[in-house]
């Protein structure tokens, strides 16, 4: 796709850039990150979707649950927006986006929070400790940095998602495909990521054995049995029986803290 055909200018990812900070801006227990995530996407998508149908489509599809790394958000932001820029298919681009935005959480998180900022941050305590000033410059320069870094990451996805488009349209159908598989595979792990259940209850077999049900029966059975069999009633009430999301969170809560007050939880 050449400059003159591309709707997105180079400002505008600049912008996107700086409004994926409010990725993290309205954190709620059904979608995660997805308030912020639309948030910052929507200035962008009104500006490739001119007709009023495929806005909604393409905001309602920016709704749906999303829980990354908010320094490498801006890569995946990128990416799809030259997706979006291109009307390729809806499946694809939520496909991709599943599929991405838990290994990208995953890199980002071992990469910034647990190897530099603790490494920078240790370095420049020793260095306050001393009461010398280069402690907090040091860390403030690497911060900036990391910061300096969403403005790269979301203008190589871009072009990443532009450079690549003629391979995506070739083989739309079976990267699609792919993509929903690899999604799937990770929502699967992030429920026993997610969701724990362990039940405390024992069954006395006499004064001296007893069979403890989850750690004897249910692991030894099924590990993550009960967490799979909770998001899939879940999933139930909420596609089935059109149960409202906030509903099911008040009696979850009802029932976990009966539950552990009775000594089966």
């Amino acid at each position: 796709m050449t400059e003159s055909n591309r709707i997105l200018s180079k400002k505008d990812l600049t912008k996107l850039a700086f409004r994926s900070l409010f990725l993290q801006a309205s954190f709620n227990y059904e979608r995660m990150q997805a308030g912020g995530w639309l948030y910052s996407m929507l200035p962008f998508l009104r500006k490739i979707h001119k007709d009023d149908k495929k806005l909604s489509e393409a905001m309602k599809d920016n709704m749906e649950f999303i829980n990354t790394h908010p320094t490498l958000v801006g890569f995946l932001m990128g990416l799809l927006l030259s997706l979006e820029e291109k009307n390729e298919d809806r499946n694809l681009i939520k496909g991709l986006k599943v599929a991405l935005f838990a290994p990208l959480a995953g890199i980002g998180d071992a990469l910034f929070w647990f190897t530099l900022l603790p490494i920078v941050a240790g370095i420049s305590a020793s260095f306050a400790i001393q009461g010398s000033l280069i402690g907090p410059l040091i860390f403030f320069a690497v911060y900036v940095g990391v910061f300096a870094l969403r403005i790269v990451l979301t203008h190589m996805g871009y072009q990443l998602g532009t450079s690549a488009i003629e391979i995506i349209k070739t083989g739309s159908q079976s990267i699609a495909k792919s993509a929903t598989i690899l999604g799937s595979t990770v929502i699967g792990g992030l429920i026993a990521a997610y969701v724990h259940i362990n039940v405390l209850s024992e069954i006395k077999i006499n004064s001296e054995h007893s069979v403890a049900l989850q750690a004897d029966f249910f692991d030894k059975i099924f590990p993550n049995l009960l967490p799979l069999s909770f998001t899939l009633l879940m999933f139930y009430f909420l596609k089935k029986k059109k149960t409202s999301p906030v509903v099911l969170i008040g009696v979850t809560f009802l029932f976990a803290i009966v539950l552990s007050f009775l000594g089966v939880l």
